[in-house]
């Protein structure tokens, strides 16, 4: 979620535009200075130019609204040109400064971390061909999980259940979270938490001012849950964990504590393990009662979609309307927003068993994707829920 290597953000770019106003201005200026037409060819021109009517883009909606960006560690800790020691006497600084954890404790537990090549070697892998969705979406929508999820559910119904409730959230969607990452609490990582961060945090320049910041907010969640053993901590290779598999700084910022005995406990504790879900997805904008997507009939001779602000993006800023004259619109008996032109939509393409696969993704599913940025986790997770839900008799 959050999640284990990293919280996963976009990286996409846009090529820049600046060679090409050069490029443009160059041609304007080469036309500017070209001999004059013979008179009776400038009579004919007309005397005043014709201007271009401009396209108007499509006006989009608001951006859902976000919880502030987690804090990153200064350079002063992440430079790999910095000797480490120095380094980490800045994290112990910067950690002191920034979240009043005593420095004695902070230089204590570091040299109880120790470097763990495997895990560079585990980020630095060669990255693995991209599955497509009929090769992905087997994986976490199986007979198996979903079995698994629905007696998860039926074992938990009274705990998950009040937390729908308060929250919103469907009790079906905590239970796909958990269900796709730990396998219902089985496979929480074996990794400890403060040797994966350190490592990462001091020996892969790449995310160390991410990771670095997680390892400092590790002190500050131990200040705060004195309960959990800092030494003793156990979590996936890029330190998230517990059965909802929170990153420190989500544990930190966004826990709950679902029955009031005083403590946030997200390794095996299931009460705050569903409040916890369920409020990282209220406060990342999920809307009670709201769809999550709808299959799109896509119009023939329809171009794929492109997202405006970036290609990867999923933010539901496009109106029902503007997507319908792009030739695109749910199929019928798919589900609408409630106010299609406030509410809006973005679109995904996927290479489905069957063939292409075009969604409508509403904001319900990009609060989804806020815990794993690829849309295949996302419809993963939605189907996987809504197949839980179906085998779980009315209460």
């Amino acid at each position: 979620m959050i999640r284990r290597d990293a919280p996963p953000f976009s990286t996409g770019k846009h090529a820049p535009a600046a060679a090409l106003i050069g490029l443009g201005a160059a041609l304007l200026t080469a036309c500017a200075t070209q001999a004059s037409p013979p008179a009776s060819a400038a009579a004919a021109q007309p005397s005043t130019p014709i201007a271009a009517t401009p396209v108007a883009p499509p006006a989009l909606l608001p951006a859902v609204p976000q919880p502030p960006e987690r804090p990153v560690a200064p350079e002063s800790v992440t430079d790999p040109a910095i000797p480490q020691a120095q380094r980490e006497t800045a994290f112990v600084d910067y950690t002191v400064r920034t979240y009043g954890v005593a420095p004695d404790l902070v230089r204590a537990t570091l040299a109880q971390a120790q470097q763990q090549p495997r895990i560079i070697e585990i980020m630095n892998r060669p990255a693995e061909k991209v599955r497509p969705w009929r090769d992905y979406r087997p994986i976490f929508v199986n007979e198996e999980r979903i079995a698994g999820g629905r007696a998860f559910y039926l074992d938990n119904r009274a705990a998950l259940d009040k937390v729908a409730a308060e929250t919103g959230v469907p009790a079906e969607y905590i239970v796909a979270i958990i269900g796709v990452e730990t396998s219902y609490g089985r496979i929480t990582g074996n990794y400890r938490v403060l040797d994966a961060l350190y490592t990462l945090a001091f020996s892969y320049p790449r995310r160390a001012p991410f990771f670095a910041g997680e390892l400092a907010q590790l002190f500050a969640l131990a200040k705060a849950e004195p309960q959990l053993d800092l030494a003793a901590l156990n979590g996936s290779y890029a330190g998230a964990m517990g059965m909802g598999q929170f990153m420190p700084s989500s544990y930190r910022l966004w826990a709950r504590d679902g029955d009031g005995d005083g403590r946030r406990d997200l390794l095996d504790h299931k009460p705050d393990v569903f409040a916890s879900i369920a409020n990282y997805f209220v406060l990342h904008g999920w809307q009670r009662g709201a769809p999550v997507v709808a299959r799109a009939q896509r119009t023939a001779g329809a171009a794929d979609f492109v997202h405006a602000s970036d290609p990867k993006s999923l933010a539901p800023v496009y109106p029902l309307s503007v997507l319908a004259e792009r030739g695109y619109a749910p199929r019928a008996g798919e589900p609408l927003p409630t106010d299609p032109e406030r509410d809006g939509a973005s679109v995904i393409h996927l290479d489905g068993a069957g063939g292409r696969e075009d969604w409508l993704v509403y904001r319900n599913f990009f609060v989804i994707s806020r815990y794993n940025h690829s849309p295949m986790y996302s419809l993963a997770v939605h189907q996987l829920a809504q197949a839980i839900r179906a085998g779980v008799p009315a209460s």
